[in-house]
């Protein structure tokens, strides 16, 4: 064995040791991604179409003059597509923990000349969105870092109007990854009913209506 295929196998092999590692302590700690660690979760993953930020966004049935939360927003994957679904006339209020995170949102924003963004700093099940009422709202890859996942679903289902729709994204690469069965049982435990369900056990975004 040659020393680049030394390197290589050593690279994967750290590499597998990072994300199980992580995967492993997040179960037991709040770890959400870093904010110097964004260019991860910027793309889209090529081999999850049904988490992809122009899939769960083009099946919200958004329209211009909605508002819509960005639960969990990191560097704003989905941020954009959303502002650009609602138009002018309608918002995007884009919530994370990390303010480095909402400091990238507000740059692509301001590149893109996009001006109906509200970025704010918050923990979901906190009372972050106390009293705030939207149309639509997204969780993509984050369910998982919230530390009680029951009272950020409940929160949010409290500010989504009657037929409002979350989507819950999920995918096996997040170290956090939430399968199905999980997401439902505390969805519905706090109200939600299932509507949609795009892609498969590793990878999938499920839609759940307020009734």
């Amino acid at each position: 064995m040659g020393p680049s295929e030394i390197t290589l196998a050593t690279i994967i092999g750290l590499a597998a040791i990072s994300f199980f590692g992580w995967r492993l302590l997040s179960r037991r700690h709040t770890l959400p991604c870093p904010a110097w660690l964004s260019f991860l979760v910027e793309m889209d993953n090529p081999f999850f179409e049904s988490s992809r930020a122009t899939t769960v966004v083009d099946n919200l049935g958004l329209g211009p003059g909605m508002r819509v939360l960005d639960a969990g927003c990191g560097p704003g994957r989905l941020t954009m597509e959303l502002a650009k679904a609602v138009g002018p006339s309608g918002s995007v209020v884009a919530i994370d923990i990390q303010e480095r995170m909402l400091t990238r949102v507000r740059e692509k924003a301001l590149r893109a000349g996009v001006a109906n963004i509200d970025c704010r700093q918050g923990a979901l099940g906190a009372g972050a969105i106390a009293g705030e009422m939207f149309d639509r709202a997204v969780l993509s890859t984050v369910l998982g870092e919230i530390p009680d996942r029951k009272a950020a679903l409940k929160e949010i289902y409290a500010a989504l109007r009657r037929g409002g729709v979350l989507a819950i994204s999920e995918t096996i690469a997040d170290p956090h990854y939430q399968r199905r069965s999980t997401v439902r049982d505390i969805a519905q435990s706090v109200g939600f009913r299932e509507t949609r369900l795009l892609g498969e056990r590793f990878a999938y975004t499920l839609y759940l209506e307020k009734p």
